[in-house]
C-alpha cells in the first residue's frame, strides 16, 4: 500500500528539506511541493489565491496517478484550513494510499526568526516567492498570523502526528519524523 504524507508545519519549520529525506529512502516516491507547481504557472503572483487553487487541483491529479502505480508521494505544505487536508485524505481512500499528516512543531518566536533569516538570503525560489507574498499581506503580521493559523489547525487534527523540530539538526528531525510514521 503506498504512502500519502503530508508534512504540514509554519513557515520556515523545514517542510521541503525534510520532505526531501523522506523521498530519498524511498523508492520513486514522488516530493510534491505545490508552492513549486504553483510557481511553474504563468502570472501566478498576479493572482496567487487562483494560483493556489489552480496548483493544488493539479497537485491532486499527480499525486492521483502516482499512488495508482503503488508509489509514495510526500507533500510539504502549509495548511491553515481543513478543505484541502481533507481532499488529501479523501484523495488517498480513493487511491487505496495510506495517509499520515505530520505536523510539525516548532516555537513560534523560533519560526518567524527563521523565516525572516531566510527571506534575507533565499536559496530558492520558492522562498523568494513566500517572502514577497508574506510581505504583500503585512510581513511580521503576517508570519506570526500563519503561525497561529497552523497551531489552531493542529489543535483540531487529533490524527496528526506530532514531531518536534530541531532547527539546524535535520538528520535527527528526520529520523523523529521516520520513527513516528513507522509506529503510527
Amino acid at each position: 500500500m503506498p504512502d500519502l504524507i503530508l508534512l504540514n508545519g509554519p513557515p520556515a519549520s523545514g517542510k521541503s528539506t525534510l520532505a526531501a529525506g523522506l523521498v530519498a529512502t524511498r523508492s520513486l516516491a514522488l516530493l510534491l511541493d505545490i508552492d513549486v507547481l504553483r510557481g511553474q504557472l504563468g502570472g501566478w503572483a498576479d493572482d496567487p489565491i487562483a494560483a493556489g487553487r489552480a496548483a493544488r487541483r493539479l497537485a491532486l491529479i499527480l499525486l492521483g496517478e502516482h499512488l495508482d502505480a503503488g508509489l509514495d508521494v510526500v507533500i510539504p505544505q502549509l495548511l491553515v484550513r481543513d478543505d484541502f487536508l481533507a481532499a488529501l485524505e479523501q484523495a488517498a481512500h480513493e487511491h487505496g494510499a495510506r495517509f499520515t499528516e505530520v505536523g510539525l512543531v516548532i516555537g513560534r518566536d523560533e519560526a518567524i526568526l527563521a523565516f525572516e533569516r531566510r527571506s534575507i538570503a533565499p536559496a530558492a525560489a520558492v522562498h523568494r516567492d513566500a517572502a514577497m507574498l508574506v510581505e504583500r499581506n503585512g510581513g511580521r503580521d503576517e508570519i506570526e498570523r500563519l503561525y497561529d493559523a497552523y497551531v489552531a489547525l493542529l489543535g483540531r487534527r487529533s490524527e496528526a502526528i506530532r514531531v518536534e523540530v530541531t532547527v539546524g539538526d535535520v538528520p535527527g528531525t528526520l529520523a523523529r519524523i521516520e520513527a513516528a510514521i513507522r509506529h503510527s
